[in-house]
């Protein structure tokens, strides 16, 4: 009986002394209601099966034979270790595609043709006027230049600018997932539903699956912002980021394109001020201009 007294006693004073022990040490002994931010919803929401999605990617990667733009073409080299970054100058660029995997790429720096880098599918070819220098070899060597942008390939630059559709031989599957960004302008949190899209392929013979692609779409719009694309064992090769789509000739395309290749440490930022789409392109306009005199540097 005194136990259950002394308890109840102890009770009282501590509930007594609890609102000044609160003004002495600024904390209370009492559960406290905050409010947190909570994420909105986009106004639109769109819903699409996989099969839709899978569709869509397919339509538009038929429908389109060649392609041409005009962009702005910065580049950066990190030294991720290191901590360091180097940002080259912004470039004016022109680049022409057509099907099934012909490319070029020029960069202009004050109106002086800086590299020009053009690709069968199978081997590139990358002039240096100001070095005069040429740079032969296929598109899967992978070189280990002291100047890190002397090691990109044509090939991430096609993969990079469309999604393409599916082959008959690829495997796929969807998941809708969401993802909470902050504007750091307003301090408001928005809530960014997405499918997210895994494209796969049988390893060899096995029935092991690997990645080779996965597209990533926000559900307000259903167009693709990001594509992670993977090479052949499966490794995260190349990452992609699109925003800002603008109607070209008729057709959505983002008018930012971020590349990054983690293996590399290169990140690239293309603005995209012009697109054309299905004009006729020539074999010559895929030959890259040299300087006379050029030293030729074979890959091998």
């Amino acid at each position: 009986m005194k136990t259950r007294l002394r308890l109840a006693a102890a009770a009282t004073l501590m509930l007594g002394l609890a609102p000044m022990l609160g003004m002495v040490t600024g904390c209370s002994l009492f559960p406290q209601i905050r409010k947190l931010p909570v994420p909105k919803p986009p106004a639109i929401t769109k819903n699409a099966t996989p099969e839709e999605l899978v569709n869509a990617l397919n339509k538009r990667w038929a429908a389109l034979d060649t392609l041409t733009a005009t962009v702005d073409i910065q580049a950066s080299v990190f030294k991720s270790k290191e901590g360091l970054a180097k940002d080259y100058p912004t470039m004016r660029g022109n680049i022409l595609m057509r099907k099934p995997a012909m490319l070029r790429v020029l960069g202009r720096l004050e109106g002086l043709l800086a590299f020009d880098m053009a690709s069968d599918g199978e081997q590139f070819t990358l002039s240096i006027p100001a070095k005069k220098r040429v740079i032969k070899g296929l598109n899967k060597h992978k070189s280990h230049s002291v100047n890190a942008l002397e090691n990109l390939r044509p090939d991430f630059f096609l993969d990079s600018l469309l999604v393409r559709g599916l082959e008959t031989e690829d495997e796929y599957m969807v998941v809708e997932d969401s993802k909470t960004i902050e504007d750091p302008e307003r301090k408001h949190l928005f809530a960014i539903p997405e499918y997210k899209l895994t494209i796969m392929q049988h390893a060899g013979s096995g029935h092991k699956l690997l990645p080779l692609r996965v597209v990533y779409f926000h559900r307000e719009d259903l167009l693709p912002y990001q594509q992670d694309i993977y090479d052949s064992d499966g490794v995260l090769e190349t990452q992609v980021f699109y925003a800002n789509y603008q109607d070209f000739d008729g057709n959505r395309f983002p008018s930012s394109i971020v590349i990054k290749r983690p293996v590399d440490d290169i990140q690239i930022v293309m603005g995209v001020d012009d697109v054309h789409e299905n004009l006729t392109l020539k074999d010559d306009q895929f030959v890259p201009k040299t300087a006379e005199g050029s030293t030729v540097q074979e890959l091998k």
